[in-house]
């Protein structure tokens, strides 16, 4: 299997997690952190397309919560939800795994779905 990406914030619980469980399981990857290299564009407009704005904006973590109104009317449309987590990182759903080759994509941590996933 070609090379996978995890999208993500180190000090995240699922993070470390979803990186656990790829070390653990042998497999080799390249970690993007969003706090230090930013959100990929391209990236995250596909993200969104192949799994929706329901399952990629994070609307339980505290992000979420310091969101006025607008901003949170904003991820309701697909270009406004590109601008809100192209300017808050931690909005988006952690971590995301993903092998453009091979059109593999996991947004967030379920050790069952990495599994059937990387077969």
């Amino acid at each position: 299997m070609s090379k996978l990406t995890l999208y993500g914030i180190p000090n995240c619980n699922q993070v470390k997690s979803a990186r656990d469980w790829l070390e653990q399981h042998g497999f080799d990857y390249a970690f993007h952190d969003y706090k230090k290299q930013g959100v990929p564009l391209e990236r995250l407009n596909d993200w969104i397309q192949q799994s929706g704005l329901e399952k990629v904006v994070n609307r339980k973590g505290t992000t979420w919560r310091t969101l006025d109104d607008a901003q949170r009317q904003q991820c309701e449309t697909l270009q406004g939800a590109m601008n809100v987590l192209q300017n808050n990182a931690s909005l988006i759903k952690r971590p995301i795994l993903e092998n453009t080759a091979h059109q593999l994509l996991c947004v967030g941590f379920d050790a069952h779905e990495y599994s059937q996933q990387l077969k």
